[in-house]
């Protein structure tokens, strides 16, 4: 049986490290818990949540992807920008998420440890604007599209904490045909970052070790500016089947010129229009 590991963020807020390099966040309040994201769907993510709060557990998805929703079927009460049905069936089909199981990091996944795709009828809908009362502590929603049309960040208000789900981090994908142009997730992003300036200290990750550097938006909107300007790098990358370009290369250490945040990107899908601005 597959065991999460899991560290205290805060007093209120637990990070859930999974197997195929994701993170999802308990975060309890006096009355109840949010669970932030459910992973992949290998091994019982509830009876881990089981073991850390007696509390009913409200589940809110950051998006549709298979590494973030797939767990979904073990909750009763889950919440996922439903805009992002159109993703969320086809990273939801078993083989795609079987696929997903050479990404596990240092642990053998069986079949048995495979959580069925719940159906989209389980899920209600949340935009941004929505929040969540866990008593004393409150969880607000804000819109990003860009990674996904329903990508969505997630304020733990009173922690000042903001996970920012895949909306943008170190290596932000946005080359798939379904992502939105890099014009259009930029004004996006500097909406999310007006929404939220002021309100966090700590910037929670949905990969790696689960922090990001507080200047990360910043960073991710002057790769934007740098990409339609035309000064990247241009690194080929192929994932799953689908090919991009890294913005700014890559080293051991993060990006070779010492910058925060990176884009992977497509040329054809650069201006909202087929004009460039």
């Amino acid at each position: 049986m597959l065991e999460f590991e899991t560290e205290k963020v805060t007093d209120r807020i637990t990070r859930i490290y999974a197997f195929c390099t994701e993170l999802m966040y308990l975060v309890e309040g006096d009355e109840k818990a949010a669970l932030l994201d459910t992973g992949s769907g290998f091994g019982s993510l509830k009876a881990a949540v089981d073991k850390l709060t007696d509390k009913p557990v409200t589940v809110l998805l950051t998006h549709g992807h298979t590494d973030h929703a797939m767990g979904s079927l073990e909750f009763s009460d889950v919440y996922l920008n439903l805009e992002d049905e159109y993703i969320y069936h086809p990273h939801g089909d078993s083989a795609f998420r079987h696929e997903g199981m050479a990404l596990a990091e240092g642990v053998s996944i069986s079949e048995e440890d495979y959580i069925e795709t719940a159906p989209f009828s389980l899920y209600k809908d949340m935009k941004g604007g929505d929040s969540f009362d866990l008593g004393g502590v409150t969880i607000e929603i804000y819109d990003c599209p860009g990674h996904t049309k329903g990508s969505v960040a997630m304020l733990v208000k009173e922690e000042r904490a903001l996970l920012l789900g895949d909306s943008c981090n170190n290596f932000t994908f946005l080359f798939e045909d379904y992502s939105l142009p890099i014009e259009e997730y930029e004004e996006n992003l500097k909406s999310l970052k007006s929404q939220v300036e002021g309100k966090y200290d700590m910037i929670l990750a949905s990969h790696g070790d689960g922090r990001l550097e507080p200047d990360i938006m910043d960073g991710v909107i002057a790769v934007c500016e740098d990409i339609k300007k035309g000064n990247v790098d241009d690194v080929p990358l192929t994932f799953r089947g689908n090919s991009g370009l890294i913005a700014k290369a890559m080293g051991p250490n993060g990006r070779v010129d010492g910058g925060h945040g990176n884009i992977v990107y497509h040329k054809d899908r650069l201006w909202k229009s087929k004009t460039p601005q």
